[in-house]
């Protein structure tokens, strides 16, 4: 069965992972489910146990399995978004997924996460997911990642069937590689299945930069700029954006 088909189905729980913060998505779009589960799988620490199309759904499984967050759209039929949050007695956190600003001040009302107005990148939802972390006290691995929230050395990345640990001071650079991205560590690297946004933002933005729309690279592991490519201790050549060459400028001439 295909993801799409899947959530199309009533609401229904999955077995909850220990260590984990776990997440219940209410949205009538099979698009925003999508979208949230793809990001949830970049995250470790994180864990989707439920899709809802309806919020009148979600009542029976928050009774048999409570969690620690929900992704609340708003605009849904039979109650809306707002309305379902304000008869809950006991409350996971919420961060709010809607297409529409104008409900933002009510929902921060309630006392809400976070507001993430769709379309959303990862970026900002990683943001949204570690500020929940940081209001229940877990941890996890994105913590301390570009946002900047725990101190880090490694991460882990999965190769085929194993979670790698690489530590940030080995890594030269990122690539975005198709589907895939190359972490180049010397004169190899590991081929993984992640979207260079979603790495790319689990990694100190102190210490790495992007240069291009298809590489990151480690500012100590720089040997020389010249004209327009970065030149990396494995011999490679790395072009800089049009758009990135202004902070790499920046970065190259340092501080004022």
């Amino acid at each position: 069965m295909t993801l799409s088909a899947a959530l199309t189905k009533r609401c229904s729980p999955l077995p909850a992972q220990a260590d984990h913060l776990t997440a219940l998505v209410i949205d009538d779009e099979p698009l925003a489910h999508q979208i949230i589960t793809t990001y949830a799988k970049d995250l470790d620490f994180l864990q989707i146990t439920g899709h809802c199309h309806r919020a009148t759904e979600a009542y029976p499984l928050l009774s048999r399995q409570p969690v620690d967050l929900i992704f609340l759209d708003i605009n849904m039929p039979d109650l809306k978004g707002l309305d379902f949050l304000r008869t809950l007695e006991r409350r996971p956190k919420v961060i709010i997924t809607s297409a529409f600003e104008e409900y933002a001040l009510e929902s921060f009302e309630l006392q809400v996460s976070d507001y993430l107005l769709k379309p959303f990148r990862f970026t900002r939802f990683l943001r949204a997911v570690n500020k929940v972390q940081k209001e229940l006290g877990k941890t996890g691995a994105a913590a301390g990642a570009m946002t900047g929230n725990r101190p880090a050395d490694h991460l882990f990345i999965k190769v085929d069937r194993q979670h790698r640990r690489v530590e940030f001071s080995d890594i030269l650079y990122l690539e975005s590689y198709g589907n895939f991205v190359k972490v180049w560590v010397g004169a190899d690297f590991l081929l993984t299945t992640r979207t260079l946004s979603s790495l790319a933002a689990e990694l100190p933005a102190n210490d790495f930069l992007k240069i291009h729309k298809s590489f990151v690279v480690q500012k100590a592991k720089v040997d020389y700029l010249e004209g327009n490519q970065l030149m990396m201790p494995n011999g490679a050549a790395l072009p800089v954006g049009k758009l990135q060459r202004e902070a790499v400028k920046a970065w190259i001439k340092g501080p004022a």
